[in-house]
């Protein structure tokens, strides 16, 4: 079960994806960057108990920030919003 917890790592919660929750059966979420979309569809059917429909991936790149004369860039990450099969739901 701590494989499955390893690929999601958190719900992202914006109005966006909460507006998409309530229309479109999609949830979105913080998945780690090596992970495929067969592997998030089978974390996300474990974890929730739900059947999912289909998963499509964002990759995140990494911006550029600077504090002060430091300069260094935030870490990439990896997105995925996952279509939830008629009559399922996650609460989130």
């Amino acid at each position: 079960m701590s494989k499955y917890r390893d690929i999601i790592k958190a719900p992202v919660i914006t109005e966006k994806s909460a507006s998409i929750a309530e229309n479109d059966r999609k949830y979105v979420f913080e998945v780690d960057t090596k992970a495929n979309k067969t592997q998030i569809k089978q974390a996300v059917e474990q974890i929730f108990k739900v059947k999912v429909e289909s998963v499509n991936t964002i990759n995140v790149k990494p911006k550029k920030k600077r504090i002060g004369r430091y300069s260094g860039y935030t870490n990439k990450s990896k997105k995925a919003i996952v279509t939830l099969a008629p009559n399922n739901k996650i609460d989130l």
